[in-house]
């Protein structure tokens, strides 16, 4: 039975939960076009106080690491959305490699930052789910002659994660676009020693099959 005190707190509960949202969701934006936004110009664009943002975070650190938590969360739910039993390692890859890209593409301010010393370690830790099962389906493409063999899996694994950071760092409109992860895609197969004309055409099939083309 709910009390009077208890039904004064719930809106109270709702409204800081909005706030925190709301807060998360505009410093994604905020830190994607500047990564040296200060919390004061994230309370000022979420339309909080600052002592609000402060309730919930306490740092700057503090709100980076929310977001890095955010983004292990979604990068672990975008990929157990694209297991498919019985999948081809090269079918695999893509499907992985696509969502990843369609996760760090609202992510993108974390890799900005990682390249600054800021947060790299909690970034490692927040990659170590896809990177394990990125070097599980690469070691079955090796053994299937699919990938490259001349290097072991886990070293083309982490090859092959500095190429897609680096290339979703410069996914912009006003450098490189790649909204979909295509392009992406192609080149992270055909580093893992895929043709081109293969890459490609794998690549634009997991699209079409999810509806992407």
């Amino acid at each position: 039975m709910q009390t009077p005190d208890t039904l004064a707190r719930t809106p109270q509960h709702r409204d800081a939960h909005s706030n925190r949202s709301r807060i998360l969701t505009t410093a994604r934006q905020k830190l994607r076009d500047d990564p040296d936004a200060s919390l004061g110009s994230i309370a000022q664009a979420a339309g909080v106080a600052r002592r609000t943002l402060y309730g919930h975070f306490s740092s700057w650190q503090a709100l980076i690491a929310e977001l890095t938590q955010e983004a292990a969360q979604a990068v672990q739910q975008a990929f157990a959305a694209t297991r498919t039993p019985g999948a081809d390692p090269l079918a695999a890859m893509a499907r992985m490699v696509l969502a990843a890209w369609a996760v760090g593409d609202q992510y993108r301010m974390l890799i900005s930052l990682r390249r600054r010393g800021v947060g790299a370690e909690a970034i490692r830790a927040t990659l170590a789910p896809a990177r394990e099962e990125a070097v599980a389906t690469i070691r079955r493409g090796q053994r299937e002659g699919v990938f490259a063999g001349h290097v072991p899996a886990p070293v083309l694994a982490q090859a092959l994660e500095a190429l897609m950071l680096a290339l979703a760092e410069e996914n912009t409109e006003s450098t490189w676009a790649d909204p979909r992860g295509e392009a992406a895609a192609t080149a992270f197969l055909v580093a893992a020693g895929v043709t081109p004309q293969v890459a490609a055409r794998r690549v634009w099939n997991v699209l079409r099959e999810s509806g992407g083309r």
